[in-house]
């Protein structure tokens, strides 16, 4: 009964010198038998007596089938009153009956009905237990001898066709036994209960459960007040439902109910069927308007508007249509009704606007109380026109309106054709689109083709394309390239003088930084054409002043550039299509509450994905069928120790926030936790970064002997090499360590590289002969640039999430890249490093299941114990090595 495995069965019957009666286990004795084991419950009397009621073969001696006739009454008792014990007690004289049939056995002469009393006593709580722990009880009574259909009051609920004010009927009867056929005879409660005169204990068990019920049920207390339970009574429909919606209370009480098959199931659901997008609107946006059509059905049967108001107005209860039984229940009238009432206003119109078509189609709402009817009440489809269009946003293809032609002086692969006739077809019907190809596929010359397009198409402009100052040099460079027509205007101070607006109707393209646009008074004012947010993970934070900046212009088309829509959470992506697509997501804060709906896991964003999936073009450089002819990356952790220095000063910092962190809250202690994860990793990286003593001796850094000889090995090899970290202040030691094992200099680019200088760093690294390393802060080198030379891409230092590190990786993993790159994450074992690397391996399936929880590691959020355990130094993990 309490998951302990089940002990061997009695090899006997005894009475203790207490009187007790007891089964005994093989090699036990009566006579030693304590009594106090009997009342703790250790020897487990009543579950050995109920064993022997299991199984039908006969039993070995006379004193053990003794046994099971005890247990069998108390079992069959018990089944013909589920859910009280009390009245699991047994009949007048039958414990007299039992004393006197009692055979031989240890102990006989002390056996008295007080004795056989507490035997029944303790079987009855074993069987009460049991019932408690099992999932069918129905199984465990007939595994223990009892017939759980019978002893048992059924109620009968039957339809009396052809009577329309009462169309249902009622009979209570008594499971009396089986017949030849084994199905269950019944008798009415007014024959059990007069066979049951002169037995007042009978009649109080036979009423038992109705007397429960009634507790519970006003059903039950009307039919019980009026005696109805003794003769056959006509029930109006609605008496016929209130007892169907208390089936869970009747069964509780353990009484059956029998009711009419259709209500098992079988009773037909009626639903409303939307199709939205029938008709090709001329024009289509988030705020224009979709066709839009409702047919209501009952099962496969199409019903009248007329019928549909009946239903619709009438109360819970059960409802006559078309020959067939409805049920309409309170939950369809609180919240399913009130749903469709706005949706039929809309209807009414004959448009509803896209946003909302796209939310119905999806199965989600913007608000939790404008919420959609319940699945199964509701199909939501799209039209012939909508069909074609969404088929055509999620399976793009090149098509002749979408050729850019000899005005794109360039040849773009077959999936960036296909991206460009996405990004064209998005612009044409008005709506917001994120081109999330993977890093290094090309999203650039994808936008430029598009903007030769909206020239072709006599798209006037200006337009506006806002990105990191890192890129400014890359995107001068390519449209310089790739449409050496248009006419650029760089909005940045390396361009000259940006607060004076300049005369836009001689302007094609106006290049911007975010940092930028700040300052650009004139940018907000004016009306543009397109604006691409290249990098748009920029404006993830909401209350960013750059992203409000952004948010504010003005323009017909609005794109958004990104490998990494989903960098930490969901707000990201709340932020992203809040520019690109607004209202689409609705409030930020209708937004939490829909993934609070939603929930964390992976499976739950299903709903999501189907709503953003029109508004998002994703490809993979790892799918073959978009790119053949990019080589492989392969990704693997370079473990390392750490030396004794290191150790110490680790195990000093880990006792040092111990003691500090009891002291602060709220802001304060996330800042101080912030420092000392930064001294942590610093200290992981090298003692002399940590103590800023400028040192840097190879041998005091775990890290920097490790890639010492990495570099031996690429030295010799004459492999290029990409090194990344998150800390500025360390890129020069490393380049000096660098040039030591490849017997040359490299080069250096950090956020104090200027902005032009950063693209003749570029150029000199992808020459042939170009240096053999370049050491890279990562929030200056992890975008945009292309660094095809190195096959070898070191991350020395771990960032707080995957995306950043993948941007970073895709410097050299990109088109333009023939050989194989081989990705070496560095993690210090034992100490924060380890678990940040695991923790970093959870949080990629974030973005996955939202573009295929929130999933943010806040880590300074975490209690005291938690955040100890993260931080805390495994010795022998870190010094296993040195």
């Amino acid at each position: 009964m309490d998951g302990t495995p089940p002990s061997p069965l009695p090899a006997a019957l005894g009475v203790t010198r207490e009187g007790h009666l007891v089964a005994l286990l093989p090699g036990q004795r009566v006579d030693r038998f304590p009594t106090f084991k009997l009342y703790t419950g250790e020897a487990r009397v009543g579950e050995q007596l109920l064993r022997l009621a299991e199984g039908t073969s006969s039993l070995a001696t006379p004193d053990l089938a003794f046994g099971r006739e005890l247990a069998l009454r108390v079992v069959r008792k018990a089944a013909a009153a589920p859910g009280d014990e009390g009245q699991v007690i047994p009949d007048s004289g039958e414990l007299a009956a039992l004393l006197a049939a009692a055979p031989a056995m240890a102990g006989r002469s002390r056996l008295r009905e007080a004795g056989l009393a507490g035997a029944w006593r303790v079987v009855a709580e074993a069987v009460a237990a049991g019932l408690r722990t099992v999932a069918d009880a129905d199984e465990f009574l007939r595994r223990h001898g009892a017939d759980p259909e019978l002893g048992r009051l059924y109620f009968h609920l039957a339809e009396q066709p052809g009577d329309v004010r009462h169309p249902f009927a009622l009979l209570v009867t008594h499971g009396r036994g089986r017949g030849v056929h084994g199905r269950v005879q019944h008798v009415p409660l007014a024959t059990a209960w007069a066979e049951l005169a002169g037995d007042p204990v009978g009649e109080q068990r036979l009423l038992a459960p109705l007397r429960r019920a009634a507790e519970r049920s006003a059903v039950v207390r009307a039919v019980i007040a009026s005696r109805e339970v003794f003769h056959p009574v006509a029930w109006t429909a609605d008496e016929a439902y209130a007892l169907l919606s208390a089936l869970p209370d009747l069964k509780a009480c353990g009484i059956r109910v029998r009711v009419p098959d259709w209500w098992h199931g079988g009773r037909p659901g009626f639903q409303v069927r939307v199709e939205l997008g029938t008709d090709d609107p001329s024009v289509l946006g988030l705020d224009e308007l979709l066709d839009f059509k409702l047919a209501y059905f009952l099962g496969d049967e199409e019903l009248t508007p007329d019928e549909w108001r009946q239903l619709t107005r009438a109360a819970a209860g059960l409802h006559r249509l078309r020959g067939r039984w409805i049920e309409l229940g309170p939950q369809r009238t609180e919240e399913a009704l009130r749903h469709w009432q706005a949706v039929e206003a809309a209807a009414a119109r004959g448009r509803i606007d896209f946003a909302e078509g796209m939310r119905l189609l999806a199965g989600v709402s913007r608000k939790a109380e404008d919420g959609l009817a319940p699945a199964e009440w509701t199909v939501v489809r799209p039209g012939p026109w909508l069909a074609r269009t969404l088929a055509d946003l999620q399976n793009p293809g090149g098509s002749a309106e979408a050729d850019p032609g000899p005005a794109l002086r360039g040849e773009l692969r077959p999936y960036q054709k296909e991206g460009v006739g996405w990004l064209w077809l998005v612009l044409r019907l008005g709506l917001g689109g994120c081109l999330a190809d993977d890093m290094g596929l090309g999203k650039t010359i994808q936008v430029i083709a598009l903007l030769l397009l909206l020239r072709r198409h006599k798209r006037p402009g200006p337009h506006l394309i806002v990105l990191p100052a890192s890129l400014l040099g890359n995107w001068r460079a390519e449209l310089a390239r790739f449409a050496p027509d248009l006419r650029v205007w760089v909005a940045h101070r390396s361009a000259g003088d940006v607060d004076d607006a300049p005369a836009l109707r001689e302007v094609d393209v106006v290049l911007t930084t975010y940092a930028t646009l700040l300052r650009l008074e004139w940018a907000r004012e004016q009306a543009w054409g397109l604006v691409v947010l290249d990098e748009a993970q920029a404006i993830k934070n909401a209350e960013a002043r750059q992203t409000r900046a952004v948010k504010a212009l003005r323009s017909r088309h609005r794109l958004i550039l990104t490998g990494t829509p989903v960098e930490n959470s969901l707000a990201d992506l709340w932020s992203l299509f809040d520019f690109s697509s607004p209202g689409l997501l609705g409030g930020a804060t209708e937004f939490k509450a829909f993934c609070r709906r939603l929930g964390g896991e992976r499976e739950g964003l299903g709903p999501l994905r189907r709503l953003l999936r029109p508004y998002i073009l994703r490809r993979m450089k790892t799918d073959r069928r978009v790119i053949a002819d990019l080589p492989e990356k392969t990704e693997m952790r370079v473990y390392c120790g750490l030396t004794r220095i290191q150790a110490a000063l680790y195990a000093a910092a880990v006792e040092s926030l111990a003691r500090e962190v009891a002291t602060v809250e709220g802001m304060q202690r996330r800042g101080l936790i912030f420092a000392y994860l930064m001294r942590f990793k610093q200290i992981c990286n090298h003692p002399s970064q940590y103590s800023g003593d400028g040192r840097y001796v190879a041998k005091d850094s775990a890290k920097f002997l490790r890639l010492q000889e990495l570099c031996a090995a690429l030295a010799e090899s004459g492999e290029r090499l990409l090194v990344f970290t998150q800390f500025r202040e360390i890129c020069e030691p490393l380049a000096e360590l660098l040039a030591g094992s490849f017997g040359r200099p490299g080069l250096v680019l950090h956020g104090g590289t200027p902005v032009g200088r950063r693209g003749e760093l570029v150029a000199q690294f992808q020459q042939e002969d170009g240096p053999p390393f370049m050491v890279l802060s990562l929030k200056a080198g992890g975008i945009g640039l292309n660094l095809t030379a190195a096959t070898h891409v070191v991350h020395f230092d771990r960032w707080w999430n995957p995306a950043v590190e993948n941007q970073a990786t895709d410097r050299a993993f990109r088109i333009g890249q023939h050989r194989n790159v081989l990705v070496h994450k560095f993690v210090c074992r034992g100490t924060l490093e380890d678990r940040i690397d695991a923790m970093l391996t959870d949080k990629q399936g974030l973005a996955d299941g939202v573009l295929a929880d929130d999933g943010e590691h806040r880590l300074t959020e975490l209690g005291t114990d938690e955040l100890l355990r993260v931080v805390a130094l495994d010795l022998r993990a870190a010094l296993s090595e040195d």
